[in-house]
């Protein structure tokens, strides 16, 4: 007995642990300039998401189990698949194919139909007290289990609109290149080659979303002498595209149109301050570009 209630510690305890990761996930919200381009409602709304699909699966699965024990089926894996497949998946596999609520012979103990009149094994006569096995069938069938993933399965999905609705709309994600702050993109880039060696920053693309921001945050050391080198090519440069490249250090915005240059960009870094400084690439219709960009 105590063996098949094994399942049950396991799935609160991963459940307790996802929760904590979410919980930890919206704190790290108010401590860090990680979320800073972002609206508190979408880490709010994707730790709402988590949480409420973890305890949906946990109290279908729970359902799933008792369900199995009326039916002398095996619990433990119909909830494990419930848990890991979602009731979405799980579930309805679960329902197309469970058995029939059985009994048990009072003579040999052998699992048979609450329909049958003869033990199949035994040959005994069942005893038929039906009222009373309706009545302990739904008593025992917790339907509380239901009621609450069902719950959360409404909490989930409104939380999922919500967060999708609000990525789609661009409210509450900071898309501004001249920002300080966190950037978020909504679109993707195809890209060839990225990286960022000896302080030299490679990036080489096919293709990007329009209005694309690709970022390094660079180091000035000594602003008054060091200066900022781009050396940007733009292979295919469709009509009204533009490649823009953004300085950008608390309230100090520089830019720079490098859609087409005749010779890499030389721009001394007077107007900064020595530290940490967002350099971006802001990609509007141009293809086929090659950059590297450094600060010496």
């Amino acid at each position: 007995m105590s063996k098949k209630k094994s399942w049950l510690p396991g799935f609160i305890g991963i459940s307790a642990v996802i929760c904590l990761v979410a919980a930890r996930f919206v704190f790290y919200y108010f401590k860090s300039d990680g979320f800073s381009g972002l609206s508190m409602a979408f880490p709010l709304l994707a730790a709402g998401i988590l949480i409420s699909a973890v305890l949906m699966s946990v109290f279908f699965a729970a359902w799933v189990y008792q369900d199995c024990k009326k039916r002398m089926d095996d619990g433990v894996l119909w909830a494990v698949i419930t848990f890991i497949a979602t009731p979405f998946i799980g579930l309805l596999v679960y329902l197309l194919r469970r058995r029939e609520v059985k009994q048990r012979c009072a003579a040999c103990g052998h699992a048979v139909s609450r329909k049958a009149n003869f033990c199949e094994a035994c040959g005994s006569k069942l005893e038929q007290m039906e009222g009373r096995k309706d009545m302990e069938f739904k008593q025992t069938h917790h339907i509380h289990y239901i009621i609450a993933g069902t719950i959360s399965m409404v909490l989930m999905l409104a939380c999922l609109a919500s967060f999708i609705a609000g990525a789609l709309s661009g409210k509450g994600i900071n898309t501004d290149a001249a920002s300080d702050s966190q950037i978020w993109n909504l679109g993707g880039i195809s890209m060839n080659y990225q990286s960022m060696n000896d302080g030299v920053w490679t990036l080489n693309f096919r293709s990007a979303s329009d209005g694309f921001i690709a970022q390094k945050d660079m180091t000035i050391h000594d602003a008054g002498t060091e200066t900022l080198y781009a050396d940007v090519s733009c292979g295919t440069v469709p009509d009204d595209s533009s490649l823009t490249l953004y300085l950008v250090q608390g309230s100090t915005v520089e830019s720079f149109d490098v859609t087409n240059l005749s010779r890499p960009l030389e721009y001394p870094l007077h107007a900064f301050q020595n530290g940490s400084v967002h350099v971006r690439l802001l990609i509007e219709g141009v293809k086929d570009t090659v950059s590297k960009i450094t600060i010496r």
